[in-house]
């Protein structure tokens, strides 16, 4: 289990992350979603123990992370831009990692070979940015680490591969029980391979759920009605907007309800929809003042 408490960081007197608090059961895909400048990368730094937290608690099963190599020794982390040395190619990595991690398995290396098909003699640096992120997730699964930690994880990589390497990931969830942290703005990528969500925003987390929950809690309504109608004055309504007579309504509250409530209206129209993950992240922070703006030039 990941957990984050009341963890405060500041930086020349910026405020990067303010009380956070992040519980990722074992054995969960999680993500981490928010706006650039939420704070996702730097609390990611924190889980790998890479910064140290100016106050708060940063856990892996109950053990801080911090100059916690015991705790290090169970992490793969894959951050979003990979370092690599000069010269060195994948199997010099691989000697590398086999060294400094004492769980690395030189036979599920040669095992994941068959998958990604890297030239391993060729040095990482002369690797596209594609081939470069392969390596790293070929490295960071023969680690056989209980926790995944990856920031915007398969940028660069082609449909293929983005499928291959998510069914890589969620075989060591179902086998091993690895739990995953992943931070992406691929939000449609993360509607399918997670199943417990965190929202970020201004270093605080504005909500964190199950992702059924989270779609369960949060509803699109169109409808329609023959002459001007008030609504129920008890709805929550994130956000409105209206094509004539054709009213969507964004609502808090589960489908069921809502739906039998607001057709006590007796509209001419009613059509409940579900919403994406998109969807659910753009009217939870704060609905029109995130969505695309018209402008004209």
């Amino acid at each position: 289990m990941i957990e984050v408490k009341n963890v405060v960081k500041r930086f020349d007197g910026f405020t990067a992350l303010d009380g956070l608090n992040i519980t990722v059961p074992q054995g969960a895909v999680y993500g981490l979603v928010g706006p650039n400048g939420a704070g996702k990368s730097t609390i990611i730094r924190h889980l790998a123990g890479i910064y140290r937290q100016d106050s708060g608690e940063v856990l892996i099963d109950g053990e801080p992370v911090y100059e916690n190599p015991a705790v290090k020794d169970r992490i793969a982390y894959i951050p979003d831009d990979i370092f690599y040395y000069t010269q060195a190619t994948i199997r010099d990595m691989m000697k590398f990692y086999r060294d400094v991690y004492p769980r690395f398995d030189t036979a599920c290396f040669e095992k994941l070979g068959e998958a990604f098909q890297l030239d391993l003699k060729r040095p990482v640096r002369k690797l596209s940015k594609g081939q470069q992120k392969q390596a790293a997730f070929w490295l960071a699964l023969s680690q056989r680490p209980d926790v995944v930690i990856l920031d915007e994880p398969v940028d660069g990589l082609d449909p293929v591969m983005r499928r291959q390497v998510w069914s890589l990931l969620l075989s060591d969830v179902a086998e091993r029980g690895t739990t995953v942290l992943v931070s992406s703005h691929n939000l449609r990528e993360l509607e399918d391979v997670c199943d417990h969500v965190g929202i970020m925003n201004h270093g605080k987390m504005l909500l964190e759920r199950s992702l059924s929950e989270l779609q369960d809690n949060i509803v699109k309504i169109q409808l329609a009605f023959a002459e001007e109608t008030e609504l129920p004055k008890d709805l929550t309504i994130l956000h409105r907007s209206e094509t004539g007579r054709l009213q969507q309504l964004i609502l808090r509250g589960r489908a069921e309800e809502l739906e039998a409530k607001l057709a006590l209206c007796n509209p001419l129209f009613l059509d409940v929809l579900p919403l994406t993950l998109e969807e659910i992240f753009i009217y939870e922070l704060g609905g029109a003042d995130h969505e695309v703006k018209d402008i004209v030039l």
